[in-house]
């Protein structure tokens, strides 16, 4: 029974990708009609795989099937296996629930398009190669299924083509995560060359055994490691290669929903928290991960705090979460770090879902500077996005105070104090830009456009029900997994996962918290950090604090003095550190430069030698054939003339 429906889970919606290619055009504006229905049942289906799984019907091991030999190449044999355990199951439950909102979110996003029969069919396809990602049960299937997500995104992204700048931003999500893929395939490739096999469980016992014999250096197992996690900084949009993903917002909402808050950029934190056994052989590796995470985390926030396009500044705060996801796997906090990737795919679904709501309200406009005083008229949207931004900013009780809070514990808990310090300071900039993007958006006067602001009006409930059913787990996720602090559901479902990892780094299992102690003023610390950074927008951005609305200006000449006050610092924010520039420099201009100069090294040089070649010896034979008459006497007449040579040779210089 388990094998059928993890297998339906693939099934269902690689079929429902052919059958809306073939036929949604057919089906015009009702092409959702087999899209929708097959990832609904792929959602039940998956329900009851993580209701198995959670409550031990797969056994302590989870379950583990082959389907067939894929790959039969003499000594490299992999199967098609799948796998289900509490981890899978944990990201079954975030993939498949806001797959399947989104799904029906765009059937009212996307009415009035003409191509929503190959929406459907590439959000289907998308489904399916994210399923396989976190069903895989060997490294070469999770590449195959982890390339195809990269090829789905790059269809969602560009599906606008005609707009050059989809089909651009389509192209630099390609490229710059194939950068990150080419480490991967080798960290893949160095696995097998190590211990023969790519099956996970496998591999997660032979390379211990191995280090542990000193078969293994230290370097290597490193390298392993880092190579395997460059896949993952594409994949997760971390510094350096973090640079496609708010050029991904060119693509509709829902698609941003679903790359930035439930599947592809948590495809890079699952992979590292999979191969937990790998990493935590290597702390140097480790440590490099924490690092890029929290750096990548103060980075984007410090961007996301100037963006005017409300989607960017969403964009950005999804990497600096992932920056946090990241320091925990780093220090070795791997419940805490899938515990926010669950609760922020949540939150942050229904934030990207409930600013498309924005954005058809005021008909497709993004500029914040353009809109204010919506929370009259788009209530529900209004409601739903404000109890978003209270959990990212981590506002007790909502889910992200409590993942969060699990995150800095653990960092903290592990001795690294100043990435602790760091990812505090985050957390207060996170509250800061996400109540700013809602002032601007819903508070204050309104400075939407006078034509549009009298047909501004809330949206369909076809999307406004998938807000209301994101913002419950927003609400409740993190008390029912979360509780008590350090001993709760998500502690006892993923601790056995990590096990192995755990005794790797010599740690002990993370404790619970004690809320009197050193935790609980942690807790306090951060939440007020969260506080002040919420009440500091509201009074700058569209609020007196407390709660009192106002329809006058919001404090704009405080805002403008502070920003006089570093304008190089606010020209670094709002140009995204020059970082697109830099890369435009490097990669194209000087690269350009260098690879002209390579190219005519090689048509001159390269090439020349070879055609120089050719051109002699096509000469000489040229010439030597005229010497091939076909008459035997002047062939006589050589072979004499040659013997004639050899005797005077002989004579003049071998006797002598």
């Amino acid at each position: 029974m388990g094998e059928t429906l993890v297998t339906l889970l693939l099934v269902l919606p690689i079929a429902g990708f052919a059958l809306t290619a073939l036929v949604g055009r057919r089906l015009g504006t009702r092409a959702w009609v087999i899209a929708v229905p097959i990832v609904v049942v792929t959602w039940l289906a998956a329900m009851v795989v993580v209701y198995t799984s959670l409550s031990g019907g797969f056994g302590e091991e989870g379950l583990h099937f082959t389907h067939y030999e894929w790959i039969p190449a003499g000594d490299f044999r992999v199967p098609f296996s799948l796998a289900v355990d509490n981890l899978t199951a944990v990201l079954l439950i975030v993939v498949t629930t806001v797959g399947m909102l989104v799904h029906v979110y765009s059937i009212g996003y996307m009415a009035h398009d003409a191509g929503r029969w190959r929406f459907f069919a590439y959000l289907n396809l998308f489904m399916f190669s994210m399923l396989l990602l976190v069903l895989a049960a060997n490294f070469l299937l999770l590449f195959a299924a982890w390339e195809l997500v990269g090829l789905s995104s790059y269809l969602l992204i560009g599906f606008w083509y005609p707009r050059q700048s989809a089909t651009i931003a389509a192209k630099k999500a390609f490229l710059v995560n194939r950068v990150g893929d080419v480490g991967m395939a080798l960290g893949i490739m160095a696995v097998w060359t190590t211990v023969g096999t790519l099956q996970f469980d496998e591999v997660f016992t032979l390379l211990p055994e191995h280090f542990h014999a000193g078969e293994i250096a230290p370097w290597m197992m490193a390298g392993i490691a880092l190579l395997l996690f460059c896949g993952a900084v594409g994949k997760s949009a971390q510094f350096p290669l973090h640079v496609w993903l708010p050029d991904a917002m060119e693509g509709p909402t829902p698609v941003s929903a679903l790359i930035h808050a439930a599947t592809m950029v948590n495809a890079g934190v699952y992979f590292v928290a999979r191969a937990n056994p790998i990493f935590s052989l290597a702390p140097e590796a480790m440590f490099v991960v924490a690092v890029i995470g929290i750096f990548t985390a103060i980075l984007a926030a410090s961007i996301a705090l100037t963006q005017k396009d409300i989607k960017r500044v969403l964009a950005y705060s999804t990497l600096s979460q992932l920056g946090y996801m990241f320091a925990a796997l780093g220090v070795g906090a791997y419940v805490a770090a899938i515990f926010h990737l669950m609760t922020h795919g949540f939150f942050k679904g229904l934030l990207f879902l409930g600013s498309g709501s924005v954005i058809h309200a005021v008909h497709e406009e993004q500029d914040m500077d353009k809109m204010g005083g919506l929370w009259r008229k788009i209530p529900i949207t209004h409601a739903t996005m404000l109890i978003g931004a209270l959990a990212i900013a981590g506002i007790p009780p909502l889910s992200g105070f409590f993942s969060k809070d699990e995150v800095l514990g653990g960092i903290f808990e592990q001795g690294f104090y100043v990435i602790w310090i760091i990812g505090a300071f985050v957390a207060f900039l996170t509250a800061f830009y996400m109540f700013r993007l809602m002032g601007k958006t819903f508070y204050g006067p309104s400075h939407v456009d006078p034509a549009v602001e009298p047909k501004v009006h809330e949206s369909s409930r076809w999307m406004t029900i998938p807000l209301i059913l994101l913002a419950i787990p927003s609400i409740f996720l993190g008390m029912t997994l979360g509780l008590p602090f350090g001993s709760g559901l998500i502690d006892t479902w993923l601790e056995p996962i990590f096990e192995q990892a755990q005794e790797n780094l010599g740690m002990a299992a993370p404790g619970a918290f004690e809320f009197l102690g050193i935790d609980g003023v942690l807790i306090l610390a951060s939440v007020a950090l969260a506080a002040i950074g919420v009440a500091v927008a509201m009074r700058l951005f569209g609020f007196h604090w407390p709660l009192r609305r106002t329809d006058t200006a919001p404090q704009p000449e405080r805002v403008a003095a502070l920003t006089q006050r570093a304008p190089a610092l606010y020209r670094a924010s709002f140009n995204k550190w020059w970082f697109d520039d830099l890369n435009h420099v490097l990669f194209v201009v000087v690269g350009g430069r260098i690879a002209n100069g390579l190219w005519w090294f090689d048509r001159a040089i390269v090439d020349g030698t070879v055609n120089g070649v050719g051109d002699v010896v096509q000469g000489a034979g040229r010439d030597l054939r005229k010497i091939q008459t076909g008459r035997v006497q002047n062939y006589a007449l050589g072979i004499a003339f040659a013997l004639i040579i050899v005797a005077v040779y002989f004579v003049l210089v071998v006797a002598s």
